[in-house]
């Protein structure tokens, strides 16, 4: 058979980076993963063919050539994976869909053949038994979760991997936590499952072998959830695969502000290559972490959390939520102030949504304040709840709060206070023409024509005299800001135009 893995086009959105991959000739920032493994799970002798809109066009030859269309994708790219299936469904050609937001809303889906859902390692084969003996059904589904030391190696080679700015990984599985807004529970299950660092080190050689040697993203929810194996077998191999290679490979990762309190981890996180962290933070008000069930970031002081893991050396990238039902509108003005004072640059700031799955969810369909489903897109302005605070002052509050967070003053002190913190990596990465063109074109696009030119070289000026060897990490956030300031701009334009 052919197989077309069709992987949907994210919107104009925080995480889409789009604006700032244009600075190094990339058209993505991650490859779809799920997507890639799966191909490896087909039989042998399938013809296998992906389709990233987010690097190409999907075209009539790429349909016609197919015998049956798998598509994977999460919430945020819905709008684009309703245009694919109508494409599909217009052709004749069998649709097979899986991955977050089939898994969360398939009866939204009308028109799709047949889901796989939940994950792969467990009902992809009784579909393709069912295939073989023409037995089909509608949905495949499993309530268990899978041994993931069993799931093969993502076929790197079916992508164009220079269109990508970064690589993905995935170490482990599953959330110990029992935040209720989050759906990677109900997705994913409490218990931790974690891979081999035997299979994390043969998924990094089959990059190695197609000579990426650019950033990689574990896109583990939690990665230091299972932190005694961490500590005594990952790092310790990636630390010798690193040095190994002579590799300048920047890693980074998802966890939880717990970090801070594990300094050898923190130690071998650094000398294994990791560079950032992402961590959700939610909100510097304790009665609203309460609420929610993230528990785990109460009782603790964590601007000083946050400075201890950059100044290990691991810039912290944060999750913010405004919308909570305790929230009053002083959040606002609390918020601001935390993240200024936490040096955070990569500030995603978001109102409250109910996913599909989470308590959250249920709680508000129980007390009929949800509105509809969620966009998948925490930055877009909206919310599909009813939320306590007056809708009007959360909107605006929120839009104001981005307006100030975003602006070139505000952004540009943070990079500095970031840099007073954070220690630069020791290993020397090799200067690539990338590098330079993202410096040549920052100049022009920030320098010269941008408004924020003042705080550009202001920043810049700084930095070379104190903080030299963060030059290049500089010069990346400053294109980073003008991406945010674009999806800014876009949301506050939408946000206005929907008031109106």
């Amino acid at each position: 058979m052919n197989i077309l893995l069709i992987y949907p086009e994210f919107p104009d959105t925080f995480w889409s980076f789009k604006h700032a991959l244009k600075f190094v000739n990339k058209k993505a920032s991650l490859p779809p993963l799920g997507l890639l493994t799966v191909a490896s799970m087909l039989p042998e002798s399938w013809e296998r063919k992906l389709v990233d809109l987010n690097i190409t066009p999907l075209t009539t030859r790429d349909i016609a050539w197919a015998d049956m269309a798998f598509i994977s994708a999460m919430a945020v790219q819905q709008e684009s994976a309703r245009k694919v299936i109508a494409l599909c469904n217009k052709a004749g050609l069998k649709v097979v869909a899986g991955g977050p937001l089939f898994t969360s809303e398939h009866t939204d889906f009308p028109t799709v053949d047949h889901f796989v859902l939940n994950e792969a390692e467990l009902t992809l084969q009784p579909f393709l038994d069912d295939l073989k003996n023409g037995t089909l059904k509608k949905i495949y589904s499993s309530e268990l979760f899978p041994d993931i030391t069993l799931t093969p190696t993502p076929q790197w080679d079916l992508l164009d991997i220079n269109k990508y700015a970064s690589m993905a990984l995935q170490f482990s599985r599953g959330c110990p936590y029992q935040c209720d807004f989050c759906n990677v529970t109900a997705l994913l299950g409490h218990k931790i499952r974690t891979k081999t660092s035997a299979q994390i080190i043969v998924e990094l050689d089959g990059l190695r072998k197609l000579e990426w040697k650019d950033s990689i993203f574990f896109v583990d929810d939690n990665f230091i959830a299972h932190k005694a194996y961490l500590k005594k077998e990952l790092l310790p191999r990636l630390i010798e695969w690193q040095r190994g290679n002579n590799s300048t490979t920047r890693l980074y990762t998802e966890c939880s502000i717990n970090l801070a309190d594990d300094p050898e981890l923190m130690r071998l996180m650094v000398e294994a290559g990791f560079t950032q962290v992402f961590i959700g933070i939610e909100t510097p008000d304790n009665t609203a972490l309460e609420a929610c069930g993230k528990q785990h970031n109460t009782s603790r002081d964590m601007l000083e959390n946050i400075r201890k893991i950059q100044q290990a050396g691991m810039e912290v990238q944060g999750g913010f939520i405004v919308g909570f039902d305790s929230d009053t509108p002083s959040i606002f003005q609390k918020q601001i102030e935390f993240i200024q004072k936490s040096g955070i640059v990569t500030a995603m700031v978001g109102i409250l949504q109910a996913l599909p799955g989470t308590r959250l969810y249920e709680r508000m369909l129980k007390e009929g304040r949800l509105l509809h489903n969620s966009s998948g897109d925490n930055a877009d302005s909206n919310t599909n709840i009813v939320p306590k605070m007056d809708i009007e002052i959360l909107r605006k509050g929120y839009t104001d709060m981005m307006t100030q967070l975003y602006a070139p003053k505000q952004y540009y002190k943070r990079i500095r206070t970031l840099l007073r913190e954070y220690k630069t990596p020791q290993f020397h990465e090799r200067l690539r023409f990338s590098h330079l063109l993202a410096f040549a074109r920052s100049t022009v696009l920030l320098g010269v024509v941008g408004r924020e030119r003042f705080q550009y070289w202001k920043m810049l000026i700084w930095t070379f005299f104190h903080r030299q060897r963060a030059l290049p990490h500089a010069i990346t956030l400053a294109i980073y800001g003008h991406h945010f300031r674009k999806v800014c701009r876009l949301h506050l334009k939408e946000t206005r135009r929907v008031a109106g």
